[in-house]
């Protein structure tokens, strides 16, 4: 057995058995859904060359930057956003850590899609330039359909047309003549009589006390749910609600388990005394986004703590694929996503131990370190392809299961 896969075993062992196997074979997908996989081994590959990256001020990061973790959802306000959407790993940390993932994630998204390797530099070095461009505006921006351009405009703007009927024509099913979450869907999957009986009382509780929760609905069906790469493992379940006043009107939830970040273990930075994961991640996301998701709260079941927020039909990324021919639309999409980068940390800014937006301002006047960031991601990019070819070996020799 390879070293890396010693590492994805250990990594892992924690999490649901069954769940993990289909990470494992997702991730041989290519070397990119492997290293969308493997946040872990990152922070842990970055925390023994650190002294390869400049310093750099402490931020709120998101922890797991790439270019999939950025994409449209509806805010409490109802506006359609584009943005950073993932959390699970956010913690307070040097910012050079967010940026540098980010770079590493484009010299290996775009190998895996075959664009040119002059064209991936060009976008590293525009997602370096933007985000100490806005940097220096002290400024953070948001990006809904009246202020986005291009390309990142078109795509809120069809998101904002979907319509929850789409959704839940792909998610449930009619049975014994009543709307129920579709078990032949590839990533619904049923739980256990008495799980279900469990869940569905919990969530009921969640909507009659949270002042988060959707007022006049009720829960009657619940699903374990497969999402992402990373996450795969752990507990995830969706509900269907629906409305006591409209019958024909329906809601879907996501209820995930929150774990640990995994950059927690190589960060030297004092965090806050959170009370649990979820609060964490809720925390750190109100402070990073302008408008956070519809519906989204916390809460503990079974002695896990989870996030819940609602499922929408506006919620969507950009596909690097289909547009990997367009450059001025790349050069958007990279632009806008390193601009909404540089306006989390300007907006988290000066909270529990974050720089303050005057050391922001500063670090990006100082464009210096852009070259030393460059040359890790272009180092790492190599190792990621290493690792990603060993584990492939493995998993072909069944290292990781049937």
């Amino acid at each position: 057995m390879r070293k890396i896969s010693q590492r994805l075993i250990s990594f892992n062992a924690p999490l649901l058995p069954g769940m993990v196997r289909l990470k494992y074979e997702a991730m041989t997908e290519n070397a990119f859904r492997f290293y969308r996989g493997t946040c872990h081994i990152f922070y842990e590959d970055l925390s023994q060359a650190h002294k390869a990256l400049p310093p750099s001020p402490l931020t709120w990061i998101s922890g797991d930057l790439h270019i999939e973790n950025y994409g449209s959802y509806k805010g409490d306000n109802r506006l359609v956003y584009f943005d950073l959407n993932d959390f699970d790993e956010s913690l307070l940390a040097p910012a050079a850590w967010e940026i540098v993932r980010m770079l590493t994630s484009i010299f290996v998204a775009f190998e895996s899609l075959k664009i040119d390797k002059a064209e991936a530099l060009r976008m590293v070095q525009l997602f370096l330039r933007s985000y100490s461009d806005r940097l220096k505006k002290g400024k953070a921006i948001s990006l809904e359909p009246r202020t986005a351009k291009g390309i990142v405009c078109t795509f809120l703007e069809k998101a904002e047309n979907r319509k929850l009927k789409e959704l839940l024509e792909k998610r449930t099913e009619i049975r014994k003549n009543k709307l129920v979450l579709s078990l032949n869907h590839k990533r619904h999957f049923a739980v256990d009589k008495k799980l279900r009986a469990e869940l569905l009382h919990h969530i009921t509780e969640w909507i009659a006390n949270s002042s988060d929760g959707p007022y006049n609905f009720k829960a009657i069906d619940v699903v374990f749910r497969l999402a992402g790469t990373g996450s795969v493992g752990v507990k995830r379940y969706m509900f269907l609600l629906r409305s006591a006043k409209e019958k024909k009107k329906y809601l879907l939830i996501d209820m995930k388990q929150a774990r640990p970040s995994s950059v927690s273990p190589y960060v030297d930075a004092p965090q806050p005394g959170w009370e649990t994961e979820a609060e964490r991640i809720l925390a750190i996301e109100q402070r990073m986004q302008d408008i956070l998701p519809a519906l989204i709260s916390v809460t503990s079941f079974r002695g896990d703590s989870y996030v819940i927020q609602e499922m929408q039909p506006t919620e969507d990324r950009i596909d690097f694929d289909l547009i990997k021919e367009r450059y001025r639309d790349i050069y958007q999409v990279v632009d806008d996503m390193a601009a909404l980068t540089a306006s989390a940390h300007l907006r988290s800014s000066g909270r529990q131990g974050s720089a303050i937006a005057d050391d922001l301002i500063a670090f990006g006047e100082d464009t210096h370190w852009h070259d030393q960031l460059i040359a890790y991601a272009k180092k790492y990019t190599k190792q990621v392809k290493k690792d990603y070819k060993d584990f492939v070996a493995d998993y072909k020799k069944g290292v990781f299961g049937k």
